[in-house]
């Protein structure tokens, strides 16, 4: 496969993970729905523990001089990819609602790890690749995530997976 068909596949693998790791909406456009209810809603109840951080600047910085294209954020949510000619992608999504508990709900494969001794979650990505989400609060998780243009079960993304991790690990917020 050529370099930018497994871009695209590491592009799409980004955006089923994050859509499988994070809740939707059914609201349609130009449709009558409900008020909103009285009470709060899941971001109002927990503080956003990543003010401050953006994934792109800090995903910049953990691939500065590596030869990665600058990050790209494709949404209104603190996520970002970044590829590399000849070698894959990295993505990184700081996400302040949903914890440890809810990947695991979400997702297949899910196996316990720590980062620099936080709890994370180590599971591989639907399209290729591997992804590890570290433990910042009870309801607040980093999300890195590695596609290798070398084929989509190369288990060298989770080594590189793995090593993106204890990189970002010391920039995150200490959340107890």
């Amino acid at each position: 496969m050529t370099f930018n068909v497994r871009i695209v596949q590491a592009v799409a693998g980004f955006a089923c993970l994050a859509v499988a790791a994070t809740a939707c909406t059914s609201r349609v456009a130009g449709t009558a729905s409900p008020a909103p209810s009285a009470g709060p809603s899941p971001s109002a109840t927990y503080a956003d523990v990543f003010a401050g951080l953006n994934a792109c600047q800090v995903l910049d910085q953990l691939t500065a001089g590596q030869g990665f294209n600058p990050g790209e954020n494709k949404s209104r949510r603190n996520e970002c990819g970044a590829t590399k000619p000849d070698f894959g992608a990295y993505g990184l999504a700081l996400d302040p609602v949903q914890g440890l508990r809810e990947f695991a709900e979400t997702t297949e494969g899910v196996v316990e790890t720590s980062v620099n001794g936080r709890a994370a979650l180590q599971a591989p990505i639907p399209l290729g690749g591997c992804a590890i989400v570290i433990e910042v609060g009870e309801h607040a998780r980093a999300m890195v995530q590695v596609s290798l243009i070398s084929g989509p079960r190369d288990p060298q993304a989770c080594v590189d997976a793995q090593a993106l991790a204890e990189k970002l690990e010391p920039l995150l917020p200490k959340v107890r």
